[in-house]
């Protein structure tokens, strides 16, 4: 089971590297092409990202319950990372990303929307973090 999900992981990584790859040559036709550029970066960045966790997963101390929600809750927050950094691509919103967005704002759904998605990955990637690095504090048995 252990031996599938790093499978998976690294699938999953080389499968979001690929979407960034992709996000990156649509940056000419998206409407805010600034938001694409990070939609790109955080794709291609969270996929290395699954594909190093999907090799050292085997080292992870973590109960079965654990490490479930671990998995779960890594591929939700990288993919619904790019996925709504994309989505704010094509829908011009920026209070979340004022920067990226020169100051611009959607109506108010579509900021509610994305922010709502940038929130609950946010939540999501902290959550697991800590139990990734609670599942390193020590070796794993041989």
């Amino acid at each position: 089971m252990e031996h599938d999900r790093s499978r998976r992981l690294l699938f999953g990584g080389v499968l979001l590297f690929f979407l960034g790859l992709l996000t990156g040559l649509l940056l000419p036709i998206l409407p805010y092409p600034r938001l694409g550029l990070g939609a790109h970066m955080t794709a291609v960045m969270n996929g290395m990202f699954l594909v190093l966790l999907g090799l050292l997963w085997d080292r992870l101390v973590l109960s079965a319950r654990a490490a479930s929600l671990a998995f779960g809750l890594i591929l939700y927050a990288t993919y619904a990372n790019w996925a709504f950094s994309l989505l704010g691509a094509i829908l011009g919103t920026g209070k979340f990303t004022p920067l990226a967005a020169d100051g611009r704002l959607a109506l108010p759904w579509k900021e509610a929307l994305v922010g709502a998605g940038l929130v609950t990955l946010a939540i999501a990637m902290v959550t697991a973090c800590i139990l990734l690095l609670y599942g390193l504090r020590r070796p794993a048995a041989r």
